[in-house]
């Protein structure tokens, strides 16, 4: 994975609102692809989530996946 690729979360990070199986954007690669900075925007384009994430919670979107909508959860500020 490379800067910029659509990646798709293989955990929950609640603490963020984000679930297994949302979409997101790798704005860094650290380590020669070891972890990831991680960009997670909602449909607003407001980011909801940037996170570095290990190599092992992210993965590729696949070409032949379909993306769909969820609403997020409202968090205590």
């Amino acid at each position: 994975m490379q800067e910029l690729d659509t990646v798709v979360i293989t955990r929950n990070f609640p603490e963020h609102g984000l679930r297994k199986g949302d979409v997101g954007a790798v704005v860094h690669v650290y380590s020669e692809g070891k972890a990831f900075e991680v960009e997670f925007v909602t449909a607003a384009g407001e980011t909801q989530a940037l996170l570095t994430i290990k190599a092992e919670d992210v993965r590729p979107m696949a070409g032949t996946e379909i993306l769909h909508a969820r609403e997020l959860a409202q968090t205590a500020a």
